[in-house]
């Protein structure tokens, strides 16, 4: 369990230090940020976390708000603490994609309760693509590389995790485009072709899966 990092927002210092000391006594590791601008340059640039803690009220970004960012790129789970417990606020929070919603005054014990059962709900639901050395985990969208993470951009990893859904499948750079920039994309088709490039520069090795059908697009080619 000491390998789970948990980020807690809260402009609330006590409130900070209360629920910190709790989660790592329970063995968790534990990131704090002061106000949302923090919470997501913390989510962003610390390595892998697996649950957010986010208080609602918060100068700059809001909890609401700093939900709203996450779930662009990740499907890590999140709690959300509010002093205010009416029903309008839990559905604005479910429907931003926060996991569980808590009104204060809350008991730790039931916190940690949450907590645990979200990140075993985690580890079950964790859906894992592996390729000979590529592992794709579409619950948080990190991927791995002989065990190692490499960073990708959203866009990079929905063509990365476009094409691995396809395996075999040659796709053309309409589809490829249409499936990932989504129908509204109105620019070049070359735009796949860049990304394919960087793609394949941080796959190393691993880029030789993504082969290059001429004339038409690409192929996620499974070695068997």
């Amino acid at each position: 369990m000491g390998s789970t990092t948990i980020l807690i927002a809260d402009d609330e210092t006590r409130m900070r230090k209360l629920v910190g000391d709790f989660l790592k006594k329970e063995g968790y590791s534990v990131i704090e940020a002061a106000d949302g601008q923090q919470a997501l340059e913390l989510f962003h640039n610390t390595g892998e976390i697996s649950l957010v803690i986010l208080d609602v009220m918060m100068p700059g970004y809001d909890g609401w708000t700093v939900c709203r960012e996450i779930r662009k790129s990740s499907q890590v789970p999140v709690i959300m603490l509010t002093a205010r417990g009416e029903e309008s606020d839990e559905l604005f929070g479910f429907d931003l994609g926060a996991d569980e919603y808590i009104a204060k005054p809350f008991s730790l014990k039931i916190l940690a309760a949450r907590v645990q059962a979200l990140l075993k709900r985690l580890v079950n639901n964790r859906d894992v693509k592996s390729f000979d050395g590529l592992e794709i985990d579409d619950q948080g969208r990190y991927v791995y590389v002989d065990g190692i993470r490499i960073d990708l951009t959203p866009k990079e990893y929905e063509l990365l995790f476009y094409l691995a859904e396809n395996p075999g499948r040659a796709l053309s750079r309409d589809q490829i485009l249409n499936a990932v920039w989504k129908y509204d994309y109105f620019g070049d088709v070359r735009t796949v072709d860049t990304h394919v490039k960087k793609l394949r520069l941080k796959l190393r090795d691993k880029s030789e899966l993504i082969q290059t059908v001429r004339g038409l697009g690409y192929r996620f080619e499974v070695v068997k």
